[in-house]
């Protein structure tokens, strides 16, 4: 029972009972001032709908009075937007005529219960109904009063019924097209990527910076070495200075959405992290071979983040340990590889990076540019390898 009445307790019944009654009232003016010819706004209608700016008049009315709950938001079921298409258009065409027609007939059903309800009352007190053809060739009786209430209780389904009658076809005919959801779908994704894409930088370029931190002041705690400290307190020093400059890299993306990803660091900065693993007491040899400024942008920027996930993961979970890095540019393709020594930590497959958001997002970033990268224990060691595609991105910015 209380589920029945639920809508009659809604803000929503009533401002889309509005939304009916509106050209109703308009359609009333006419035939006052025009009396006869009640097909005309009918006519009307059609070369109003037809202009684009129409579409995006009805959608805002729509959706504030039908569908409030949704205003203003991108995945909202009415839009307001103008027509772009004459498929567009025609729909706005087709909505103007319903909605006028239903309009008309809820707008009729009003006035007619509303009167009957007045009239029974007024037949009820003896005084006689207003309008005779409403409720007439009947003696006025107190009891007529008992009878008011039926009118009324039939105008209340109809207002609901009618409400969501008029949402369902606004839904329909003022709703997206298709190439609107399929381009508000493709926003979504990219917005998603975007998202990921910045989580993984800031995992990447923060987590290496607090983890050379760490152990650096670690070290340097158990020195009790002078000028090792100092060292240690100026790698400390370099390495958050560069943290700060990625995180400003980071959140100047969301700011400022057409920020060019070109301002993100590329392997040919790949000495800056080697030294900083340096500093904090890795033992890294390294060797690099091939044109490393001639690697595409996309190709290379992920490929630092890449070597910069894997030194953070030998540091977070074996120390200073020796460490080797093969960074090769041959035959279309770029190939990383970081390999060391394994330890207790990384020898227990629960503190293993391997099932851990880093190397999960090395994969992800190999993935994205078309090739792959395999991370785990490899005879005997620790190895993350990672293979990059040349071909097809020399455009990439």
């Amino acid at each position: 029972m209380f589920r029945l009445l639920r809508p009659l307790t809604a803000s929503v019944t009533y401002t889309r009972w509005l939304h009916l009654l509106i050209p109703g009232a308009g359609y009333s003016v006419w035939l006052f001032i025009v009396p006869g010819s009640p097909w005309v706004p009918m006519v009307i209608a059609v070369p109003v709908g037809l202009v684009p700016g129409m579409r995006l008049a009805e959608g805002v009315q729509a959706q504030l009075l039908l569908t409030p709950q949704e205003r203003g938001r991108a995945d909202a079921a009415i839009s307001a937007t103008t027509a772009a298409t004459w498929a567009d258009r025609w729909r706005t065409v087709l909505w103007l005529e319903i909605r006028m027609v239903l309009a008309l007939a809820v707008g009729y059903a009003t006035v007619w219960l509303s009167a009957t309800a007045v009239d029974l009352v007024l037949t009820a007190s003896g005084r006689g109904p207003s309008n005779e053809w409403l409720v007439r060739g009947v003696e006025p009786h107190w009891w007529y009063v008992l009878l008011t209430p039926l009118p009324l209780l039939l105008l209340l389904p109809t207002v609901v019924v009618s409400g969501h009658l008029i949402t369902a076809c606004a839904q329909r005919l003022l709703g997206p097209s298709p190439v609107q959801r399929l381009t508000a779908l493709e926003e979504r994704t990219e917005q998603l990527l975007e998202r990921n894409r910045i989580a993984r930088e800031l995992h990447d370029s923060i987590g290496h910076a607090l983890t050379v931190a760490v152990v650096q002041a670690g070290a340097a705690r158990t020195a009790r070495d002078p000028e090792f400290t100092e060292r240690a307190l100026a790698a400390i020093e370099e390495t958050g200075r560069e943290a700060l400059d990625d995180l400003e890299r980071v959140l100047r993306v969301l700011r400022e959405s057409g920020t060019p990803v070109g301002q993100r660091p590329t392997l040919v900065e790949a000495d800056r992290l080697l030294d900083s693993a340096r500093g904090s007491g890795a033992k890294i040899d390294a060797d690099v071979s091939g044109p490393l400024e001639q690697v595409p942008g996309a190709v290379s920027r992920e490929g630092y983040r890449i070597l910069q996930e894997s030194l953070t993961n030998v540091l977070r979970h074996s120390g200073t340990v020796p460490v080797r890095v093969r960074i090769t540019v041959a035959n279309g393709r770029l190939e990383l590889a970081v390999t060391n020594p394994l330890t207790d930590s990384t020898a227990d497959s629960t503190a293993a990076p391997g099932g851990g958001s880093g190397l999960r997002g090395i994969r992800e970033r190999a993935a994205l540019l078309g090739g792959m990268a395999k991370t785990g224990p490899h005879e005997g060691e620790w190895r993350v390898h990672a293979s990059l595609p040349l071909n097809g991105l020399r455009s990439a910015p």
